[in-house]
């Protein structure tokens, strides 16, 4: 499986905040505060952020309300990515792998 956490709604255009990869088929949910490691415990990948780190990154719009996508992919093979990928790789990589979808849509906004 693979997630991809994204903000559209970012002033520069779409801004990554998460990208994970090769979870296992068995995953039911991630912890709070995942680690910012580039290969976790359970054998999964993460991948690139907007701010060129890895790992997760909240959100925290300049202005305005920001719509966040966390689209979850479920896929019929590990891809075959090191660790550090960008959002772009992970999406060229799940091509013709993609077995099912969903996605999330929260907003955000600061006080």
């Amino acid at each position: 499986m693979a997630l991809i956490a994204d903000d559209p709604d970012a002033p520069r255009g779409t801004f990554v905040h998460w990208v994970i990869y090769n979870l296992p088929p068995d995953t039911r949910g991630l912890p709070e505060d995942v680690p910012n490691q580039q290969i976790l415990p359970s054998g999964a990948a993460q991948g690139v952020n907007g701010a060129g780190s890895v790992g997760y990154m909240g959100p925290c719009p300049p202005s305005g309300t920001h719509r966040y996508f966390f689209k979850v992919y479920a896929l019929d093979t590990e891809l075959g990515l090191g660790a550090g990928a960008t959002n772009e790789e992970v999406l060229d990589a799940m091509e013709g792998h993609v077995l099912g979808e969903g996605q999330l849509m929260g907003t955000y906004r600061r006080r």
